[in-house]
């Protein structure tokens, strides 16, 4: 039970699955409870077993030992009744194309049972909330991706499932889809829907989720809320820094960045790269996640390297990012930095001061390593 005597809806207890001629579990003893109104998000890189997780709670994959329950059902030995307590709105849109808007959720609510009169109700009820009723007639294909999405959550909603399972909500999503999603979340976590996210997205599980638990190779690595797992990492603030070289080692700058005081910990963020090869650092930091500031590429940053073959010219001026954990204040750091890339011949050409955030601890856990 959780700190008000409730059980958890969804329960997960040293659960296994592995594939057969598999050499690993996909998915590795993992434990975790989710309160009832909560939003859980379930994050990892590919291949690390959310998924997995994620379809044997939805009666899609079959465990091979430890338990999952939704509501007190266990999904293995009961899962017709448990499918009627869950609900997926998949990544992608698995909408009956034949069928109109308003027949896919009408459709939904009659296989769950749910008779005539209340389906119309909801039907309606759900069109409205979600600004499709004008199109309520309308087919599939005739949606973008963001709509269909809409239309995707709000049939998964026509039978009141205890736990809507969310995967990927807003990949591909322009940015008024995607806040528009964020709303309907916010919004059905105020009414006491139970929500599994599963998400590459930092920024939308830090805005959205309760509590993540990070997994990688089958393992649950981490379980808090966004803020308590950022706050574990080392370094209160974090000082972004970009140096032209001029020849100097990049391990001979990093090694002496890292031996200053209040300095935790350094890393390069982005390979050395002629100057002038990606775009100035000096925007919002956003948290202090310069991979969220940037915008695309891979967590934590640029991609991994330049372009290939850069002017000769530009082989002794190299580039070199670094991010510092800092254990004190950011900005009294930056003349020691300053001074230290100035013993080196080196210029420093831009700061930026931010926080740890939950890209940086997923980071931290899993690696920067492409699956």
């Amino acid at each position: 039970m959780d700190g008000n005597g409730q059980l958890p809806v969804v329960e997960v207890h040293d659960l296994v699955k592995r594939y057969r001629k598999a050499k690993v579990n996909a998915v590795d003893g993992v434990s975790f409870a989710v309160r009832r109104g909560e939003v859980f998000g379930l994050l990892g890189p590919n291949g690390a077993g959310k998924t997995t997780t994620v379809g044997i709670l939805t009666t899609r994959v079959r465990r091979t030992g430890g338990t999952g329950s939704v509501s007190g059902v266990d999904v293995g030995v009961d899962p017709v009744r448990a499918r009627g307590l869950v609900a997926v709105v998949p990544q992608r849109n698995n909408l009956d194309r034949s069928l109109s808007i308003r027949q896919n959720l009408l459709f939904h609510a009659a296989y769950h049972g749910v008779p005539a009169a209340e389906r119309t109700r909801r039907a309606d009820a759900l069109l409205e909330e979600f600004g499709l009723a004008e199109r309520a007639n309308d087919k599939p294909d005739m949606f973008s991706g963001g709509q269909a999405q809409r239309v995707m959550v709000a049939r998964a909603l026509m039978h009141a499932p205890d736990v809507l399972f969310l995967d990927e909500p807003t990949t591909g999503l322009d940015p008024a889809a995607r806040l528009f999603v964020w709303d309907r979340v916010r919004d059905l976590k105020a009414r006491g829907v139970t929500i599994v996210l599963t998400t590459h997205d930092m920024d939308e599980a830090a805005e959205l989720a309760d509590r993540v638990g990070i997994m990688d190779h089958g393992k649950l690595l981490a379980l808090d809320t966004p803020a308590a797992l950022t706050r574990r990492l080392p370094g209160r603030t974090t000082l972004e820094v970009a140096v032209v070289l001029n020849g100097t080692p990049p391990d001979d700058l990093l090694r002496e960045l890292g031996a200053l005081d209040a300095v935790e910990r350094v890393e390069q963020v982005a390979s050395a790269g002629p100057p002038g090869g990606w775009p100035p650092m000096g925007g919002p930091m956003g948290g202090g996640a310069m991979g969220g500031a940037m915008g695309g590429g891979p967590p934590g940053g640029r991609p991994d390297g330049p372009p290939s073959g850069p002017p000769a010219a530009a082989v002794a001026q190299r580039e070199l990012r670094a991010r510092l954990y800092l254990a004190g204040d950011a900005p009294q750091l930056v003349a020691p930095v300053a001074a230290v890339v100035a013993n080196h011949n080196a210029q420093l050409t831009d700061v930026a001061i931010g926080a740890p955030s939950l890209e940086d601890v997923f980071i931290a856990l899993t690696g920067r390593a492409l699956r």
